[in-house]
């Protein structure tokens, strides 16, 4: 994860919640195929940003996703949207007429995603390669 960007307004998360949503818009670029040069063909909307996120968080982070998310202030993906809307704000992000604050509120419970329904992924554990 790339951590050198410098922020010219104050902000409501921490910066390390910033880098990880510019991260998780390059994995979720990536994952969909998307042109990541291009603002148009690049684009990705709310819930497929999120769905990088909860992905790139559990990968980066596993058990501990709620907890690092939680100490940077992001609680649910509402906190998502609103730093998404700040970055588009100071111009650091794009958006399209069809992308909304709205587009983030409730898409998601982090306790579900992150606690309930995380699966450690065992297959490789045993196995004698």
């Amino acid at each position: 994860m790339k951590t050198a960007r410098t922020y010219t307004k104050s902000r409501i998360y921490h910066q390390n919640a910033y880098d990880f949503v510019f991260a998780a818009l390059r994995h979720a670029q990536e994952k969909l195929g998307r042109d990541r040069t291009d603002h148009t063909t690049g684009h990705v909307c709310g819930r497929e940003l999120l769905e990088g996120i909860a992905e790139l968080a559990k990968d980066h982070f596993g058990l501990l996703a709620i907890t690092v998310l939680a100490d940077w202030g992001v609680h649910g993906t509402e906190d998502i949207g609103k730093m998404v809307f700040e970055l588009i704000e100071s111009g650091e992000m794009r958006k399209t007429e069809d992308d909304h604050l709205e587009d983030f509120v409730d898409v998601y419970d982090f306790h579900k995603v992150f606690v309930d329904d995380y699966q450690v992924d065992t297959t490789t554990a045993f196995s004698r390669n």
